[in-house]
């Protein structure tokens, strides 16, 4: 048994490919929630990494191409803003910082989250009515090992 929630492995994950580890959408609020809890300017690469902790990607590093990407959604839709960090040694970094506007969204993505939770919901309700079963407490997948 494994929870459709946080597959254990990305062989578990292609036996329900559906189940959408990949809700790209859902990447905006949390990297909006890791810096608004940052409270400061961080390196994509501290973004990415700390998003493997978060509950949209449960334990596994989220692929720092679609994050960077995101981040860069953000700057051109004025969430946050970027700055290069030139240290005297080493690499240069981007540093991002949120914006008021990023503030927001992350206030408004509260309850549209609330929304979605609400929707699917009920359509988990519906699905379970349609196979004519009792709609389960707890979301669980079971697959042959």
């Amino acid at each position: 048994m494994w929870s459709s929630c946080h597959p254990k492995s990305d062989e578990d994950l292609k036996e329900c490919a559906e189940l959408g580890k990949s809700l790209n959408r859902l990447s905006q609020p949390t990297i909006l929630a890791l810096m608004a809890k940052e409270g400061k300017p961080m390196h994509g690469y501290i973004i990415v990494k700390e998003a493997a902790n978060s509950p949209m990607f449960g334990g596994k590093k989220p692929d720092a191409t679609g994050i960077y990407r995101a981040l860069r959604r953000m700057e051109e839709g004025g969430l946050v803003t970027s700055e290069w960090e030139t240290p005297a040694e080493g690499s240069a970094k981007r540093q991002f910082a949120l914006t008021d506007k990023g503030y927001s969204c992350l206030r408004r993505w509260i309850d549209a989250l609330a929304c979605y939770q609400l929707t699917l919901q009920e359509l988990r309700q519906e699905a379970a009515d349609a196979l004519g079963i009792e709609l389960p407490d707890t979301p669980v997948c079971s697959h042959s090992a």
